[in-house]
């Protein structure tokens, strides 16, 4: 299974990271929809697709606007936006709002299921995090195949890192894990204010919950260099950590 890291950035894009959005191109799967979206052009495989929202923040959701230039009509018919339902309302409300996109959305909004049925067989759950505002969390299983072995992934951002959080047992085991890594060090001012991780806590964060892997994204984009992202002692606690980058692609 490949995923592709369309936007890697948290806030707002920078000249190094747009914003949050991964694609599963074989199943047709995109998580979040931030400003990294537009890269989705060209990488539509399947006949369907299906958008998942962690939660309606700016920076993981404009790039629906975008949809109306990326695909083309065919295949705008056949995309999906889930959510929270109250998220999905006020992206129509708002986002959509004549005054500022005076072009409707011809695409349907459904509120998320429990679990959520996946091209392969597999199956697409979803968690609480802790946010201002709300946010959720994404695990995606599939079973294994005479072709492939059982595969899974874990997708978590906007949320406050910490190994006794409840979240932990939804990822448990997955074999790639993608949080967000906002902040480099420590900042209690601001973890709990704004709702956003230090890297320490997420590296411990993937050893509790004892994954295969550990892809950072949601970087904060006052860091435009990669070199500025030292993962030396994060690698000591968690050694199979890599700093996500845009364009990246990923085997699991």
């Amino acid at each position: 299974m490949k995923l592709v890291l369309l936007g890697t950035g948290g806030y707002y894009g920078n000249d190094q990271r747009q914003t949050a959005c991964l694609m599963l191109p074989e199943v047709g799967v995109v998580l979040d929809a931030g400003s990294g979206l537009y890269r989705m052009r060209g990488r539509v495989v399947t006949d369907e697709l299906s958008i998942f929202l962690s939660h309606a923040h700016l920076d993981h959701i404009i790039g629906l606007t975008y949809l109306v230039d990326v695909l083309s009509s065919e295949a705008l018919a056949k995309t999906t936006i889930y959510g929270e339902a109250t998220k999905l309302e006020a992206i129509r409300k708002h986002l959509f709002a004549e005054e500022l996109f005076p072009v409707l959305p011809s695409f349907p909004f459904r509120p998320i299921g429990s679990e959520c049925p996946l091209v392969g067989g597999g199956k697409l759950t979803h968690f609480p995090l802790k946010h201002p505002g709300g946010s959720i969390g994404f695990r995606l299983d599939w079973p294994a195949s005479a072709r492939a072995p059982s595969r899974s992934m874990a997708y978590v951002t906007d949320t406050t890192a910490d190994p006794a959080a409840d979240y932990v047992e939804h990822i448990r085991g997955v074999d790639l894990l993608v949080h967000e890594a906002f902040f480099l060090h420590d900042e209690p001012r601001w973890l709990d204010k704004i709702g956003h991780s230090c890297l320490e806590a997420v590296v411990r964060v993937a050893a509790c919950a004892k994954v295969g892997r550990l892809l950072l994204v949601h970087m904060n984009p006052h860091l435009e260099n990669d070199a500025e992202f030292d993962l030396t002692a994060a690698l000591k606690i968690f050694p199979a950590t890599e700093l996500g980058r845009d364009l990246l692609e990923v085997e699991f």
